[in-house]
């Protein structure tokens, strides 16, 4: 049952069952107001006598059959809503899923990265430890150090330059 709010026009859908017969009070959410509610009885239409009873009762039928019709279209049209939905609500799960899937991917690139940097600069540090006994057994690694040592240099220079 649509009920709407006196004061705002805001219509709520309630239970028929929440209102008894001698009727309640009800608050809008939206604009707060309270009000009495109470169930309105249908007229009933005054019943005339007709002559052809057969032709009613046909048109009656043929009504009912048109009501089944709609509400079988109805039926229809919400399943494939819901078919809709779902079918969206799996989509956006495995976008989701996806978006995850990147950001891990990115995520392990940065590690990665991060790793090998501090693995260069560990071997960095154990060459330049160690450069005098590497020196001994191979001789024209001296000449290999003294250019990384300087390439290193420039690198951080540049790196200040930038900053």
């Amino acid at each position: 049952m649509i009920i709407t709010c006196p004061s705002c026009k805001k219509k709520f859908n309630i239970d028929i069952n929440l209102i008894p017969a001698e009727g309640r009070n009800l608050q809008c959410g939206s604009c707060d107001r309270v009000w009495f509610y109470k169930k309105e009885d249908p007229i009933p239409e005054t019943l005339q006598i007709k002559e052809d009873i057969a032709i009613q009762e046909n048109e009656d039928s043929d009504k009912l059959n048109d009501n089944k019709s709609k509400d079988q279209i109805i039926k229809q049209y919400v399943e494939n809503n819901q078919k809709a939905k779902s079918e969206l609500s799996t989509t956006k799960e495995t976008e989701s899923k996806s978006e995850a899937i990147k950001k891990t991917q990115s995520s392990k690139f940065f590690s990665y990265l991060i790793v090998f940097i501090i693995s260069l600069g560990a071997l960095i540090i154990l060459l330049d430890t160690l450069k005098t006994p590497f020196i001994n057994i191979f001789p024209g690694l001296e000449v290999l150090l003294f250019n990384l040592y300087e390439t290193l240099k420039d690198i951080k220079l540049f790196i200040i330059d930038l900053s």
